[in-house]
């Protein structure tokens, strides 16, 4: 393991999915997914988006994209989170949503504008109180 790229990736990846989202994903590691974990800490947001060729809301403009035409509920909801944290903004979401629904079927982009909405409603919930 590249002890910087690690050191690199958790910084990003608590910035992007928030402190308690690590940890509880830290937490939960157990003997057989460790080594993933510690993989996509090291490679998926070090030695990835830890490059300077993309800014974050691009990065996460992108993921949304892909994450909902490969219909991953869990992971989409926590990347809409951390879209809102790298400045994109409700109107983004739901364009690249709407991308989805053209290039990506209609089930897909459904499914991500429902996770979405519960997301931007808990996240606008969350700032009244």
């Amino acid at each position: 393991m590249n002890k910087a790229l690690y050191d690199q990736g958790m910084k990003i990846r608590k910035e992007v999915l928030g402190e308690r989202y690590v940890a509880n994903a830290i937490a939960a590691a157990d003997e057989f997914n460790t080594p993933l974990q510690d993989l996509v800490t090291e490679y998926c947001w070090g030695a990835v988006w830890g490059r300077d060729g993309l800014d974050r809301k691009t990065r996460s403009l992108i993921n949304l994209g892909m994450i909902s035409a490969l219909n991953r509920p869990h992971e989409l909801k926590a990347h809409v989170k951390g879209a809102l944290r790298n400045g994109v903004s409700k109107d983004e979401i739901r364009e690249v949503l709407l991308q989805v629904v053209i290039y990506c079927g209609v089930p897909a982009g459904v499914e991500s504008f429902r996770i979405a909405r519960e997301v931007l409603a808990s996240e606008a919930a969350d700032s009244a109180a």
